[in-house]
């Protein structure tokens, strides 16, 4: 019985990691259409943002909450206005570009703060199940990742700014027609998705460290979630990470980590080959 609890807190912990890690781009990639290969970098930078701002005192969960979604949120904003607002519409010259940004961002991340591995340690603790440790900060996840997926809901559906980006990235004519300036729907709609990139990334901080180059190890799992969920923003992205997420952990548990992400690829290679537009092309759909 403490095992099963165990491996259920940990399939609900990878759930809920692939929905944090995936929610920016679900944002920028699902409604904006624009191939952001730097959302690792993204990620990264929100890291290095709690590290940094932990270092000049200020409180860990600030920095997590309020610090790394601004400065990122910031950088996605100046982006956004000096690259991405040039190349929207054409999906090659963007995911080129989003490749060069995400370049540029490791090489200056690395001038300033070296190749080594930054980090701070988990806080909150852990509790016993049994004769197994659980860290309360894995909890944590879970729970934010839940509060993520309904406040998402609710800007979308229940508030002006949700329904006018929705409305704009459908029909940008008739936004511009009716007075709406779709170039700074655009602009708001890039820096949200960016400030949730950076929120994932300075949750990750206590987890994995921080190094340059450590977007690699998520971009590749954003992309598959939010791919795999097809058209639909937020229940794509919770089926998707659900499926992926329970398939990540299970096959973590049986074997080894490693195998647990090659479970998850070929997990998403053969979903993806029966179902070519995602879980909400052939289910939920009409669905947000």
């Amino acid at each position: 019985m403490d095992l099963a609890l165990v491996v259920v807190i940990q399939v609900l912990y990878g759930i809920a990691s692939l929905v944090i890690v995936s929610a920016g781009l679900a944002v920028i990639f699902g409604m904006m259409k624009v191939i952001n290969l730097a959302h690792g970098e993204f990620l990264m930078l929100g890291g290095y943002s709690v590290v940094m701002a932990v270092q000049f005192g200020i409180n860990l969960w600030i920095a997590i909450f309020i610090v790394a979604p601004i400065a990122v949120g910031l950088v996605g904003i100046v982006l956004e206005r000096l690259v991405i607002r040039r190349l929207y519409g054409r999906m090659v010259d963007t995911m080129l570009a989003t490749w060069g940004l995400s370049l540029l961002l490791i090489g200056i991340v690395t001038s300033v703060f070296g190749n080594t591995t930054a980090g701070i340690s988990t806080p909150l603790g852990s509790f016993r199940v049994g004769g197994y440790s659980v860290s309360v900060y894995t909890l944590l996840i879970i729970a934010v990742a839940v509060v993520l997926g309904l406040a998402l809901r609710a800007v979308l559906t229940k508030t002006q700014f949700g329904l006018i980006a929705r409305g704009t990235m459908q029909n940008p004519a008739m936004a511009d027609a009716l007075g709406i300036s779709p170039s700074k729907v655009y602009s708001a709609t890039f820096a949200v998705g960016a400030a949730l990139s950076g929120l994932a990334g300075g949750l990750l901080a206590p987890l994995t460290g921080v190094v340059p180059t450590m977007g690699a190890a998520f971009v590749a799992k954003a992309f598959i979630t939010v791919i795999g969920g097809g058209p639909a923003i937020l229940t794509g992205l919770a089926s998707a990470a659900g499926f992926f997420g329970a398939i990540n952990q299970v096959a973590t548990f049986l074997s080894t980590p490693v195998f647990g992400e090659v479970a998850l690829l070929l997990a998403a290679i053969v979903m993806l080959r029966l179902l070519p537009q995602g879980i909400t092309g052939r289910f939920f759909k009409g669905s947000l």
